[in-house]
């Protein structure tokens, strides 16, 4: 039989030969073909085609699938203008996969049903709003380990103002010198880690942000680049992410509403006693793998509701004193401690009653536990809350 010259028209029971078909499920991954294999149905509504070798994908082949809603494209060899024209007219596609091809711009011809984008681990540089302005429903986006920003500046102001319902923004492992300006104040969680960001300067939100989670670790962020009101609008932050940066002291002027603040693998080197007394609200507090060697007397003591604390690989020569009555953990590894102060863990008001620590790490220490107060310890739910070795 001689095969139509319309492509493809088959009953929705056939399945390509290349592929699995599950209901309307069409698995045809790992198959080492360059184009998309011919026959797929066309009430077909997730279609996986990753890890192969296509490197075209013909005019107007998609239109025909009025019902697919998932497309995955990931690891093939597809270029710009390979997909031109081909996403436009695929009126249900809510999630497109296009991570690791060999694409270095944005499609501009998205379709408008689009919530879900994954462009990473492509050869991108460059972005306009107007690749945007087709999709404004999108929620997630995703454009890790490209090449944006080209080291020498940030996105273009606004260029994702069209989407206005975006909900994740990952940007992580870009070039990125500085934190884009006019994101969208939809955005409840922005990824920006291993970047190239010197500057986070007032403007990343213009108005109030629902922003929730702020990652900006592996970037080379100074003190004086996090400016004081770059976070200005950013009522609702829980989460923020600094690790691995450039700091030598505790930020100042963060939102008040943070639960959890990393600062691990800065440069701080002294923790001063008010430097955390704004935050009624930490949960989570990270400065692991720092310089600090001083922690002023009860520069914890007001962290009511902290829970874990970490402090491992510093130079502390001491437990902090006055750590916060409802700390459940405290890891104070690898550092030069050498004694425990009474009023480390049991002080003030409660002193008499329980801790709610159940967890003291002092492993790799200069302890001399023959010389240890335990007075000190007097609180604690007994010696087996403390790990020494």
């Amino acid at each position: 039989m001689t095969p139509p010259t319309h492509f493809p028209y088959f009953t929705d029971n056939y399945c390509p030969p290349e592929c699995a078909c599950y209901g309307r499920v069409v698995q045809c991954s790992d198959k080492g073909v360059d184009k998309v294999p011919y026959g797929i149905p066309y009430n077909a509504r997730y279609v996986l085609l990753m890890n192969n070798r296509i490197n075209s994908i013909q005019l107007d082949l998609l239109n025909e699938y009025v019902s697919m809603e998932f497309l995955v494209l990931s690891n093939n060899r597809l270029t710009d203008g390979a997909i031109e024209g081909a996403f436009e007219g695929v009126p249900a596609l809510k999630r497109l996969y296009l991570d690791r091809n060999l694409l270095e711009s944005v499609p501009t011809d998205l379709p408008v049903s689009l919530e879900e984008l994954r462009l990473d681990n492509n050869h991108m540089k460059v972005m306009s709003e107007a690749a945007w302005e087709r999709c404004p429903g999108l929620l997630v986006l995703s454009l890790s380990n490209n090449s944006l920003g080209n080291g020498s500046e940030s996105l273009p102001d606004a260029a994702l103002a069209p989407l206005r319902n975006l909900r994740t923004l990952n940007l992580d492992h870009n070039r990125l010198t500085s934190v884009p300006r006019g994101l969208p104040l939809s955005i409840k969680e922005l990824y920006l880690k291993g970047n190239l960001i010197q500057q986070f300067r007032r403007g990343a939100f213009n108005g109030a942000s629902g922003l929730v989670v702020l990652d900006l670790s592996a970037n080379r962020l100074t003190n004086r680049g996090l400016l004081r009101d770059s976070l200005l609008n950013a009522t609702q932050l829980e989460s923020l992410n600094l690790e691995g940066n450039r700091l030598k002291q505790v930020p100042r002027h963060l939102p008040l509403s943070l639960k959890t603040l990393n600062l691990e693998g800065n440069l701080i080197s002294s923790i001063k006693r008010a430097a955390f007394s704004a935050w009624k609200n930490l949960e989570h507090l990270g400065l692991a793998r720092n310089k600090i060697f001083r922690v002023a007397p009860g520069a914890f003591g007001t962290l009511l509701v902290l829970h874990q604390l970490d402090l491992c690989h510093n130079t502390l020569r001491q437990v902090p004193r006055q750590l916060p009555h409802g700390l459940h953990s405290v890891a104070l590894t690898h550092n030069k401690i050498q004694s425990v102060p009474r009023d480390a863990f049991c002080w003030g008001n409660k002193s008499a009653s329980l801790s709610g620590l159940v967890r003291v790490q002092l492993e790799h220490n200069v302890l001399d536990m023959g010389r240890l107060d335990a007075q000190a310890f007097r609180c604690l739910r007994g010696f087996q809350v403390v790990h020494f070795y």
